[in-house]
């Protein structure tokens, strides 16, 4: 089978960006849509793609249908209005419109949509928690996104495709949200600061590298036969506090944490994260360590 054409959507934004070059290391062709053209450009893969400047929300059926004209897989990672997770917009906007994008794309013969999820849409669970847990999302982003995913297995069912749901859960790297844990982090070293606020620290997550994630969904992607939903995690829970220690000593960096300063948050159990069982099967298939 010859390398598959991908269409990118959020290809500027923390994960697309890094999909993007994933991509294109592994042969495969990409169509890289995002809103900004100029932020595209600035990246290092834009030379090597075909861009699209669009917002998927806005798109008539037609311009879909020219985007998606001999696509092999569609990767639908765009999402606006991130990090406000409680905001309504999430279910009366981007939940209709990612709809309505997707299933167009599959009406035009897309045969292979990867979407990622995230891991709100377990909601109010603790300790380890796999694909089969129930769905119990406690904010308007994780309804949106379970939501969305139940449309879309209504809609494989009078529409048939492979539908792949990457379920995210906690990223760091080039590109993230400058308001984020370790964004925030290095602005107070690279300022000098002396302290730096945050919550107690004690509670427990699943982190890995935002490059571990763009070559975890690269392999999803050339699985092109997985349909199903698929935790893409570490699998290993890792304290915050434990985290920011680990980063103030990658940095050479001394620091005192003002603990306690921030609330833990109401909408996030104290401990949880992904049971991996089903990436790392994929994975090893595909001869990808699960490790990395």
């Amino acid at each position: 089978m010859s390398a598959p054409v991908v269409l990118v959507t959020g290809a500027t934004g923390f994960v697309g960006r890094h999909l993007v070059g994933e991509l294109l290391a592994r042969g495969m062709t990409v169509r890289a849509l995002a809103r900004d053209k100029a932020r595209a450009s600035t990246l290092p893969w834009f030379e090597r793609v075909t861009f699209i400047a669009a917002d998927v929300h806005d798109a008539t059926a037609e311009q879909v249908a020219a985007w998606c004209e001999g696509v092999d897989v569609l990767a639908h990672l765009a999402w606006p209005g991130l990090p406000d997770y409680q905001a309504l917009f999430h279910l009366e906007q981007n939940l209709g419109a990612d709809y309505r994008f997707i299933k167009q794309a599959v009406l035009t013969g897309v045969p292979q949509v990867l979407v990622t999820g995230t891991c709100y849409e377990y909601g109010d669970q603790s300790g380890p928690l796999d694909e089969h847990c129930p769905a119990r999302p406690q904010t308007a982003y994780g309804l949106a996104k379970h939501s969305l995913h139940q449309f879309l297995l209504a809609l494989q069912r009078h529409h048939p495709f492979v539908l792949q749901w990457a379920r995210l859960f906690y990223l760091h790297g080039e590109g993230q949200n400058p308001n984020s844990l370790l964004a925030a982090l290095d602005r107070a070293i690279d300022q000098g600061a002396t302290t730096f606020d945050m919550s107690g620290g004690e509670q427990l997550r699943d982190f890995q590298p935002i490059t571990t994630l763009a070559r975890q969904l690269a392999t999803l992607i050339a699985r092109r036969e997985f349909d199903g939903t698929v935790n893409c995690a570490s699998g290993q829970p890792l304290a915050v506090r434990t985290l920011v220690e680990r980063h103030l000593a990658a940095r050479g960096a001394t620091l005192s944490l003002n603990l306690g300063h921030y609330p833990y948050p109401r909408h996030e159990p104290m401990a949880f994260w992904a049971v991996t069982e089903v990436l790392d099967r994929l994975l090893a298939a595909q001869g990808a360590d699960p490790a990395t």
